[in-house]
Protein backbone atom coordinates (compact mmCIF):
# COMPACT_ATOMS: atom_id res chain seq x y z
CA UNK A 1 0.00 0.00 0.00
CA UNK A 2 1.04 3.61 -0.59
CA UNK A 3 -0.02 4.86 2.23
CA UNK A 4 0.10 2.97 5.68
CA UNK A 5 -2.93 1.53 6.90
CA UNK A 6 -5.09 2.89 10.02
CA UNK A 7 -4.69 -0.14 12.01
CA UNK A 8 -0.64 -0.30 10.74
CA UNK A 9 -0.24 2.73 12.31
CA UNK A 10 -2.83 2.36 15.51
CA UNK A 11 -0.81 -0.76 16.12
CA UNK A 12 2.97 0.93 16.22
CA UNK A 13 1.12 3.77 18.41
CA UNK A 14 0.19 1.23 21.08
CA UNK A 15 2.90 -0.69 20.60
CA UNK A 16 5.29 2.32 20.94
CA UNK A 17 3.03 3.94 24.20
CA UNK A 18 4.96 3.89 27.61
CA UNK A 19 3.19 1.68 30.92
CA UNK A 20 4.15 3.66 34.48
CA UNK A 21 3.46 2.48 37.25
CA UNK A 22 0.21 4.85 37.79
CA UNK A 23 -0.92 3.23 34.31
CA UNK A 24 -0.70 -0.28 36.12
CA UNK A 25 -2.61 0.69 39.51
CA UNK A 26 -5.44 2.49 37.02
CA UNK A 27 -5.29 -1.10 34.96
CA UNK A 28 -5.86 -3.15 37.85
CA UNK A 29 -8.93 -1.40 39.23
CA UNK A 30 -10.84 -2.14 36.44
CA UNK A 31 -9.80 -5.72 36.59
CA UNK A 32 -11.23 -5.61 39.66
CA UNK A 33 -14.53 -3.39 38.74
CA UNK A 34 -14.98 -6.24 36.28
CA UNK A 35 -14.51 -9.20 38.20
CA UNK A 36 -17.70 -7.99 39.95
CA UNK A 37 -19.63 -8.28 37.06
CA UNK A 38 -18.31 -11.75 35.98
CA UNK A 39 -19.01 -13.28 39.55
CA UNK A 40 -22.48 -11.81 39.51
CA UNK A 41 -23.48 -13.03 36.22
CA UNK A 42 -22.51 -16.42 36.90
CA UNK A 43 -25.33 -16.26 39.61
CA UNK A 44 -27.99 -14.87 37.18
CA UNK A 45 -30.63 -16.88 35.24
CA UNK A 46 -29.02 -15.70 31.60
CA UNK A 47 -25.94 -16.73 33.47
CA UNK A 48 -26.85 -20.11 34.42
CA UNK A 49 -27.77 -20.72 30.49
CA UNK A 50 -24.39 -19.88 29.91
CA UNK A 51 -22.43 -22.12 32.11
CA UNK A 52 -25.02 -24.94 31.41
CA UNK A 53 -24.67 -24.46 27.61
CA UNK A 54 -20.54 -24.37 28.13
CA UNK A 55 -20.45 -26.85 31.04
CA UNK A 56 -17.18 -28.84 30.61
CA UNK A 57 -15.51 -26.32 28.32
CA UNK A 58 -11.61 -26.81 28.21
CA UNK A 59 -10.47 -24.70 24.80
CA UNK A 60 -8.70 -21.17 25.35
CA UNK A 61 -11.08 -19.62 23.05
CA UNK A 62 -14.05 -21.24 24.50
CA UNK A 63 -13.34 -20.30 28.01
CA UNK A 64 -12.79 -16.51 27.35
CA UNK A 65 -16.33 -17.04 25.46
CA UNK A 66 -17.52 -18.06 28.29
CA UNK A 67 -16.21 -15.45 30.86
CA UNK A 68 -16.92 -12.46 28.30
CA UNK A 69 -20.13 -13.24 28.04
CA UNK A 70 -20.63 -13.95 32.39
CA UNK A 71 -19.44 -10.75 32.53
CA UNK A 72 -21.99 -8.54 30.33
CA UNK A 73 -25.40 -10.12 31.84
CA UNK A 74 -26.09 -7.74 34.54
CA UNK A 75 -25.26 -4.48 33.11
CA UNK A 76 -22.95 -3.76 36.24
CA UNK A 77 -19.68 -3.75 33.75
CA UNK A 78 -17.85 -0.43 32.98
CA UNK A 79 -18.29 1.73 29.68
CA UNK A 80 -16.55 3.95 27.68
CA UNK A 81 -18.77 6.97 26.28
CA UNK A 82 -17.07 8.21 23.74
CA UNK A 83 -16.90 5.24 21.94
CA UNK A 84 -20.01 3.61 23.38
CA UNK A 85 -18.47 0.57 24.59
CA UNK A 86 -17.95 -1.84 26.87
CA UNK A 87 -14.39 -2.60 26.80
CA UNK A 88 -13.88 -4.78 30.38
CA UNK A 89 -16.40 -7.40 29.32
CA UNK A 90 -14.37 -8.13 25.86
CA UNK A 91 -10.66 -7.33 26.83
CA UNK A 92 -10.48 -8.29 30.39
CA UNK A 93 -10.93 -12.05 29.60
CA UNK A 94 -8.29 -12.22 27.49
CA UNK A 95 -5.56 -10.61 29.07
CA UNK A 96 -6.65 -13.23 32.31
CA UNK A 97 -7.08 -16.29 30.84
CA UNK A 98 -4.77 -16.09 28.14
CA UNK A 99 -2.47 -14.69 30.44
CA UNK A 100 -2.84 -17.44 32.97
CA UNK A 101 -2.35 -19.53 30.01
CA UNK A 102 1.37 -18.09 29.50
CA UNK A 103 2.03 -18.01 32.94
CA UNK A 104 2.88 -13.99 32.66
CA UNK A 105 2.62 -11.87 35.66
CA UNK A 106 1.17 -8.84 36.77
CA UNK A 107 2.52 -6.27 34.50
CA UNK A 108 1.94 -8.33 31.49
CA UNK A 109 -1.78 -8.70 31.73
CA UNK A 110 -2.16 -4.93 32.75
CA UNK A 111 -0.10 -3.34 30.05
CA UNK A 112 -2.43 -6.09 27.51
CA UNK A 113 -5.49 -4.62 29.17
CA UNK A 114 -4.46 -0.86 28.70
CA UNK A 115 -3.65 -1.91 24.88
CA UNK A 116 -7.16 -3.95 24.54
CA UNK A 117 -8.54 -0.89 26.12
CA UNK A 118 -6.67 1.93 23.64
CA UNK A 119 -7.24 0.04 20.66
CA UNK A 120 -11.33 -0.85 21.51
CA UNK A 121 -12.00 2.88 22.19
CA UNK A 122 -9.94 4.50 18.89
CA UNK A 123 -11.99 2.25 16.54
CA UNK A 124 -15.26 2.98 18.85
CA UNK A 125 -14.88 6.38 18.63
CA UNK A 126 -14.54 6.33 14.84
CA UNK A 127 -17.51 3.77 14.09
CA UNK A 128 -19.95 7.22 14.41
CA UNK A 129 -23.12 7.59 15.40
CA UNK A 130 -24.83 5.65 12.78
CA UNK A 131 -23.19 2.87 13.13
CA UNK A 132 -24.73 2.62 16.50
CA UNK A 133 -28.15 2.79 16.18
CA UNK A 134 -28.13 -0.70 14.51
CA UNK A 135 -25.07 -2.47 15.12
CA UNK A 136 -23.89 -2.85 19.24
CA UNK A 137 -20.10 -0.56 19.23
CA UNK A 138 -18.80 -3.61 22.26
CA UNK A 139 -19.08 -5.92 19.76
CA UNK A 140 -17.65 -4.49 16.56
CA UNK A 141 -15.27 -2.91 18.25
CA UNK A 142 -14.82 -5.09 20.87
CA UNK A 143 -13.12 -7.85 18.28
CA UNK A 144 -10.16 -5.19 17.67
CA UNK A 145 -10.10 -4.61 21.51
CA UNK A 146 -9.22 -8.46 21.95
CA UNK A 147 -7.11 -9.47 19.19
CA UNK A 148 -4.63 -6.16 20.61
CA UNK A 149 -4.98 -7.26 24.53
CA UNK A 150 -3.98 -11.04 22.94
CA UNK A 151 -1.02 -9.56 20.49
CA UNK A 152 0.42 -7.86 23.26
CA UNK A 153 0.40 -11.27 25.06
CA UNK A 154 2.03 -13.03 22.22
CA UNK A 155 4.33 -10.34 21.95
CA UNK A 156 3.74 -9.97 18.15
CA UNK A 157 5.66 -7.74 15.51
CA UNK A 158 4.37 -5.23 13.69
CA UNK A 159 3.18 -7.16 10.86
CA UNK A 160 1.22 -9.77 12.77
CA UNK A 161 -0.50 -7.06 14.95
CA UNK A 162 -1.84 -5.77 11.54
CA UNK A 163 -2.91 -9.29 10.44
CA UNK A 164 -4.42 -9.72 14.07
CA UNK A 165 -6.47 -6.64 13.70
CA UNK A 166 -7.79 -7.49 9.52
CA UNK A 167 -8.40 -10.75 11.06
CA UNK A 168 -10.61 -9.80 13.90
CA UNK A 169 -12.17 -6.67 12.12
CA UNK A 170 -13.09 -9.22 9.25
CA UNK A 171 -15.03 -11.18 11.87
CA UNK A 172 -17.29 -7.69 13.42
CA UNK A 173 -21.12 -8.65 14.26
CA UNK A 174 -23.60 -7.39 16.55
CA UNK A 175 -26.75 -6.37 16.02
CA UNK A 176 -29.49 -4.72 18.53
CA UNK A 177 -32.68 -6.61 17.43
CA UNK A 178 -32.03 -8.32 20.40
CA UNK A 179 -33.40 -4.79 22.27
CA UNK A 180 -36.01 -4.16 20.54
CA UNK A 181 -37.69 -8.03 22.06
CA UNK A 182 -36.33 -8.31 25.50
CA UNK A 183 -34.12 -10.59 23.87
CA UNK A 184 -31.06 -12.81 25.92
CA UNK A 185 -28.90 -12.30 23.23
CA UNK A 186 -26.46 -9.30 24.34
CA UNK A 187 -23.75 -11.38 26.66
CA UNK A 188 -23.16 -13.05 23.35
CA UNK A 189 -21.74 -9.89 21.81
CA UNK A 190 -19.05 -9.30 24.22
CA UNK A 191 -18.26 -13.57 24.02
CA UNK A 192 -18.10 -13.42 20.22
CA UNK A 193 -15.93 -10.26 20.43
CA UNK A 194 -13.60 -11.88 23.21
CA UNK A 195 -12.94 -15.03 21.65
CA UNK A 196 -13.15 -14.19 18.10
CA UNK A 197 -10.28 -11.36 18.40
CA UNK A 198 -8.31 -14.46 20.75
CA UNK A 199 -8.25 -16.69 17.71
CA UNK A 200 -7.23 -13.43 15.70
CA UNK A 201 -4.18 -12.86 17.11
CA UNK A 202 -3.47 -16.55 17.82
CA UNK A 203 -4.00 -17.31 13.75
CA UNK A 204 -1.47 -14.20 13.40
CA UNK A 205 1.17 -15.59 15.49
CA UNK A 206 0.99 -18.70 12.99
CA UNK A 207 1.48 -16.35 10.09
CA UNK A 208 -1.89 -16.42 8.82
CA UNK A 209 -2.66 -12.56 7.39
CA UNK A 210 -4.92 -10.21 7.66
CA UNK A 211 -6.16 -7.46 5.40
CA UNK A 212 -4.31 -4.24 6.05
CA UNK A 213 -6.78 -2.05 4.94
CA UNK A 214 -10.14 -3.47 7.29
CA UNK A 215 -10.97 0.09 8.53
CA UNK A 216 -10.67 2.75 5.94
CA UNK A 217 -10.54 0.19 2.44
CA UNK A 218 -12.98 -0.41 -0.18
CA UNK A 219 -14.77 -2.88 1.33
CA UNK A 220 -13.54 -2.81 5.01
CA UNK A 221 -15.81 -1.62 8.03
CA UNK A 222 -16.24 1.56 7.46
CA UNK A 223 -17.68 1.39 4.53
CA UNK A 224 -19.86 -1.66 5.04
CA UNK A 225 -21.01 -0.95 8.18
CA UNK A 226 -20.50 2.64 9.11
CA UNK A 227 -22.52 6.04 6.95
CA UNK A 228 -20.94 8.58 9.07
CA UNK A 229 -17.57 7.12 10.32
CA UNK A 230 -14.62 9.29 12.04
CA UNK A 231 -11.66 7.88 10.51
CA UNK A 232 -9.46 10.66 11.98
CA UNK A 233 -10.88 8.91 15.87
CA UNK A 234 -8.48 6.27 15.51
CA UNK A 235 -5.06 8.15 15.62
CA UNK A 236 -6.54 11.37 17.63
CA UNK A 237 -4.19 12.36 19.55
CA UNK A 238 -4.53 11.97 23.85
CA UNK A 239 -2.03 12.78 26.83
CA UNK A 240 -2.33 9.35 28.02
CA UNK A 241 -3.92 5.86 27.90
CA UNK A 242 -7.83 6.06 27.24
CA UNK A 243 -8.06 3.10 30.00
CA UNK A 244 -9.03 6.17 32.49
CA UNK A 245 -11.50 7.37 30.28
CA UNK A 246 -14.00 5.06 30.91
CA UNK A 247 -17.28 5.23 33.86
CA UNK A 248 -17.61 2.57 36.32
CA UNK A 249 -21.78 1.77 36.93
CA UNK A 250 -23.19 1.80 40.53
CA UNK A 251 -26.40 0.45 39.11
CA UNK A 252 -27.32 -2.76 37.40
CA UNK A 253 -28.94 -1.00 33.95
CA UNK A 254 -28.01 0.12 30.85
CA UNK A 255 -25.58 3.28 30.98
CA UNK A 256 -27.71 5.78 28.90
CA UNK A 257 -30.08 5.39 32.05
CA UNK A 258 -27.66 6.08 34.98
CA UNK A 259 -27.76 10.20 35.00
CA UNK A 260 -31.94 10.15 35.31
CA UNK A 261 -31.18 7.58 38.21
CA UNK A 262 -28.61 9.90 39.60
CA UNK A 263 -31.47 13.09 38.99
CA UNK A 264 -33.90 10.78 40.54
CA UNK A 265 -32.35 9.99 43.64
CA UNK A 266 -31.76 13.60 44.00
CA UNK A 267 -35.55 13.95 43.93
CA UNK A 268 -36.70 11.56 46.34
CA UNK A 269 -34.79 13.08 49.11
CA UNK A 270 -36.34 16.18 48.21
CA UNK A 271 -39.90 16.18 47.19
CA UNK A 272 -42.89 15.49 49.50
CA UNK A 273 -43.78 11.71 50.70
CA UNK A 274 -47.17 11.96 48.35
CA UNK A 275 -47.15 10.11 44.87
CA UNK A 276 -45.66 11.77 42.20
CA UNK A 277 -48.80 12.20 39.86
CA UNK A 278 -46.50 12.69 36.64
CA UNK A 279 -42.95 11.96 36.08
CA UNK A 280 -41.09 13.96 32.92
CA UNK A 281 -37.78 12.10 31.95
CA UNK A 282 -35.57 14.67 29.28
CA UNK A 283 -32.55 13.41 27.79
CA UNK A 284 -30.91 12.35 24.04
CA UNK A 285 -31.17 10.97 21.13
CA UNK A 286 -29.51 7.53 21.50
CA UNK A 287 -30.83 7.21 24.99
CA UNK A 288 -34.13 7.15 23.74
CA UNK A 289 -33.39 4.89 21.06
CA UNK A 290 -32.55 1.87 23.38
CA UNK A 291 -34.38 2.88 26.43
CA UNK A 292 -37.60 4.53 25.91
CA UNK A 293 -39.50 1.32 26.96
CA UNK A 294 -42.63 2.25 28.93
CA UNK A 295 -43.73 -1.15 29.97
CA UNK A 296 -40.92 -3.62 30.56
CA UNK A 297 -42.17 -6.90 31.39
CA UNK A 298 -38.68 -8.97 31.92
CA UNK A 299 -35.49 -8.29 33.80
CA UNK A 300 -33.87 -7.88 30.63
CA UNK A 301 -36.53 -5.41 29.03
CA UNK A 302 -36.28 -3.65 32.33
CA UNK A 303 -32.22 -3.11 31.93
CA UNK A 304 -33.17 -1.41 29.27
CA UNK A 305 -36.47 1.44 30.20
CA UNK A 306 -35.37 4.70 31.40
CA UNK A 307 -38.83 4.88 32.36
CA UNK A 308 -38.26 2.02 34.99
CA UNK A 309 -35.20 2.61 36.39
CA UNK A 310 -36.42 6.40 36.69
CA UNK A 311 -39.91 5.07 38.93
CA UNK A 312 -37.37 2.29 40.86
CA UNK A 313 -35.37 5.20 41.96
CA UNK A 314 -38.25 7.29 42.74
CA UNK A 315 -40.18 5.07 44.69
CA UNK A 316 -37.91 2.67 46.21
CA UNK A 317 -34.35 4.01 46.10
CA UNK A 318 -30.95 3.07 45.00
CA UNK A 319 -31.78 0.11 42.31
CA UNK A 320 -29.66 -3.05 43.30
CA UNK A 321 -29.53 -6.02 41.33
CA UNK A 322 -32.81 -7.15 43.01
CA UNK A 323 -34.65 -4.53 41.63
CA UNK A 324 -34.29 -5.88 37.88
CA UNK A 325 -35.14 -9.40 39.02
CA UNK A 326 -38.69 -10.90 37.85
CA UNK A 327 -40.76 -9.96 40.76
CA UNK A 328 -39.87 -6.36 41.23
CA UNK A 329 -40.39 -5.60 37.23
CA UNK A 330 -43.99 -6.86 37.62
CA UNK A 331 -44.75 -5.14 40.94
CA UNK A 332 -48.08 -3.44 39.99
CA UNK A 333 -47.00 -0.58 42.30
CA UNK A 334 -44.39 0.27 39.96
CA UNK A 335 -46.19 -0.14 36.83
CA UNK A 336 -49.18 2.30 38.06
CA UNK A 337 -46.30 5.29 38.30
CA UNK A 338 -44.75 4.07 34.83
CA UNK A 339 -48.91 5.02 33.21
CA UNK A 340 -48.06 8.51 34.94
CA UNK A 341 -44.32 8.73 33.50
CA UNK A 342 -43.26 10.48 29.59
CA UNK A 343 -40.05 10.96 28.11
CA UNK A 344 -39.03 13.19 25.00
CA UNK A 345 -35.90 14.60 23.54
CA UNK A 346 -34.19 17.72 25.00
CA UNK A 347 -32.30 19.66 22.73
CA UNK A 348 -29.50 21.20 24.86
CA UNK A 349 -28.62 17.03 26.53
CA UNK A 350 -28.65 15.93 22.39
CA UNK A 351 -25.80 18.46 21.27
CA UNK A 352 -23.73 17.63 24.24
CA UNK A 353 -23.32 13.68 23.52
CA UNK A 354 -21.50 12.14 23.57
CA UNK A 355 -18.76 13.64 25.57
CA UNK A 356 -21.81 14.36 28.38
CA UNK A 357 -24.69 11.98 28.81
CA UNK A 358 -26.94 13.58 30.65
CA UNK A 359 -30.95 13.82 31.51
CA UNK A 360 -33.27 15.78 33.62
CA UNK A 361 -35.94 14.59 35.57
CA UNK A 362 -39.30 16.08 36.41
CA UNK A 363 -41.88 15.60 38.98
CA UNK A 364 -44.95 16.68 39.93
CA UNK A 365 -46.85 15.19 43.19
CA UNK A 366 -50.81 14.81 43.77
CA UNK A 367 -50.09 17.96 45.45
CA UNK A 368 -49.16 20.17 42.48
CA UNK A 369 -46.04 20.23 43.67
CA UNK A 370 -43.19 20.29 41.38
CA UNK A 371 -39.57 19.52 41.58
CA UNK A 372 -36.51 19.23 38.52
CA UNK A 373 -33.21 17.80 38.97
CA UNK A 374 -30.69 17.48 35.89
CA UNK A 375 -27.37 15.76 35.33
CA UNK A 376 -24.75 16.27 32.57
CA UNK A 377 -22.93 13.34 33.57
CA UNK A 378 -23.08 10.07 35.97
CA UNK A 379 -21.70 8.96 39.22
CA UNK A 380 -18.70 6.79 38.24
CA UNK A 381 -17.73 8.85 35.13
CA UNK A 382 -14.29 9.66 34.77
CA UNK A 383 -15.08 13.36 36.95
CA UNK A 384 -16.76 11.77 39.93
CA UNK A 385 -14.91 8.49 40.15
CA UNK A 386 -15.58 5.47 42.41
CA UNK A 387 -12.66 5.69 44.79
CA UNK A 388 -11.51 2.59 46.24
CA UNK A 389 -13.79 2.12 49.03
CA UNK A 390 -16.84 2.99 46.90
CA UNK A 391 -15.01 0.24 44.33
CA UNK A 392 -14.58 -2.75 46.53
CA UNK A 393 -18.28 -1.94 47.88
CA UNK A 394 -19.61 -2.26 44.57
CA UNK A 395 -17.77 -5.63 43.91
CA UNK A 396 -18.32 -7.00 47.43
CA UNK A 397 -22.17 -6.51 46.58
CA UNK A 398 -22.27 -8.28 43.45
CA UNK A 399 -20.21 -11.14 45.50
CA UNK A 400 -22.74 -11.56 48.04
CA UNK A 401 -25.60 -10.97 45.46
CA UNK A 402 -24.01 -14.03 43.57
CA UNK A 403 -23.71 -16.44 47.03
CA UNK A 404 -19.53 -16.11 46.93
CA UNK A 405 -18.43 -16.88 50.68
CA UNK A 406 -16.83 -13.65 52.06
CA UNK A 407 -13.44 -15.55 53.08
CA UNK A 408 -13.17 -16.05 49.00
CA UNK A 409 -14.23 -13.23 47.84
CA UNK A 410 -11.61 -11.23 49.83
CA UNK A 411 -9.03 -13.41 48.53
CA UNK A 412 -9.91 -12.43 45.14
CA UNK A 413 -9.74 -9.10 46.00
CA UNK A 414 -6.34 -9.06 47.37
CA UNK A 415 -5.25 -11.19 44.57
CA UNK A 416 -6.65 -8.62 42.08
CA UNK A 417 -4.97 -5.67 44.19
CA UNK A 418 -1.60 -7.58 43.81
CA UNK A 419 -1.36 -7.66 39.68
CA UNK A 420 -0.31 -4.08 40.25
CA UNK A 421 2.54 -5.47 42.25
CA UNK A 422 3.04 -8.25 39.34
CA UNK A 423 1.55 -10.99 41.44
CA UNK A 424 0.63 -13.88 39.41
CA UNK A 425 -2.83 -13.71 37.44
CA UNK A 426 -5.73 -15.17 40.03
CA UNK A 427 -7.92 -18.43 39.07
CA UNK A 428 -11.89 -17.79 38.81
CA UNK A 429 -14.21 -18.66 41.09
CA UNK A 430 -16.83 -20.33 38.45
CA UNK A 431 -17.19 -20.78 35.22
CA UNK A 432 -13.76 -20.98 33.00
CA UNK A 433 -11.28 -21.88 35.71
CA UNK A 434 -13.63 -23.62 38.09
Amino acid sequence: MSVESLTRRLARLVRARDVTSPDLVAAERYVRDWLGSYVAGTASPTGRRLRSYARGARDLEERVFLAAALSHVTETDDLHGASVTHPGCVVIPVALLLGRRRRVRGHALLGATLAGYEVMTRIGEALGPAHYRTFHNTATAGVFGAAATAAYLLGLDEDAWVWALGSAGTQAAGLWQFNEEGAMSKPLHAGHAAASGLRAALLAAEGLTGAEAILEGEKGLFRALCPDARPDAVLAESPGWKLPETSMKPYPCCRHVHPAIDAALELRNTIPSAEPARIRIETYPAALDLTDRPHPRSPEEARFSIQYAVVTALLRGRPGLEAFEAAAVLDPALHDALARTTVESNAALAAAYPKRWGARVVVETTGGVQQRAERDGATGDPDVPLDDPMLDAKVRGLFAWAGLPQAEGTELLRACRHLASNGPPFALPVGPDA
